[in-house]
C-alpha cells in the first residue's frame, strides 16, 4: 500500500484522497484508498475477530460499491439489520445459505472483489459457520464463479 493512504487515519480522509487520485487520473491510489476505508470502518464497528472483522469488511466493501453505483453514501440497509438481529457471524450464515446468490455477492465480484464476499470469509473459516450447509454452499458459489 502507498504510504501516503497509510498515513490516513479516517474514512473521510481516504474518500477525499481517492476522489483527488481519480482526478489525477490514478486509479490505483484510489481503490487503495477506498480500501483502506473499508478497514478503517471495519476496525470502528468494534469486531472480536478476525472473521467478524473479514466479515465486516464484506458489508463495507459492498456499501463502497453501492454508493459509487448510486452517487451517494449508500447503506446495505437489510445487511445491518440481520447483524443487528442476529450478529456478525449467524447474518453472513444466514445470507450465504439463501439459495440465491446475494445482491453484494454479485456486485463484488463484478468488481473483481471477489476475496470481500462472504462466501469467500466461510471458506477461510469453516470451523466458525454450522451448519455444514454454508460452506459447501460457499464453496460450490466460489466454483461457479472461476468457471464463468
Amino acid at each position: 500500500m502507498d504510504e501516503r493512504v497509510e498515513k490516513l487515519q479516517t474514512p473521510e480522509a481516504c474518500e477525499r484522497f481517492a476522489k483527488n487520485a481519480e482526478e489525477r487520473d490514478r486509479p490505483d491510489l484510489a481503490q487503495e484508498a477506498r480500501r483502506k476505508v473499508v478497514e478503517l470502518r471495519a476496525e470502528a464497528y468494534g469486531a472480536k475477530t478476525e472473521a467478524e472483522r473479514e466479515c465486516l469488511e464484506a458489508v463495507y466493501a459492498y456499501e463502497e460499491i453501492l454508493s459509487a453505483k448510486n452517487g451517494r453514501r449508500t447503506r446495505a440497509s437489510r445487511t445491518w439489520q440481520m447483524i443487528n438481529k442476529h450478529r456478525i457471524l449467524p447474518a453472513v450464515e444466514r445470507a450465504v445459505n439463501r439459495a440465491h446468490e446475494t445482491a453484494g455477492y454479485t456486485a463484488l465480484l463484478e468488481m473483481g472483489l471477489e476475496d470481500d464476499a462472504f462466501e469467500a470469509v466461510v471458506i477461510k473459516y469453516p470451523d466458525l459457520f454450522f451448519p455444514e450447509g454454508a460452506v459447501e454452499r460457499s464453496r460450490e458459489r466460489i466454483e461457479q464463479w472461476k468457471n464463468a
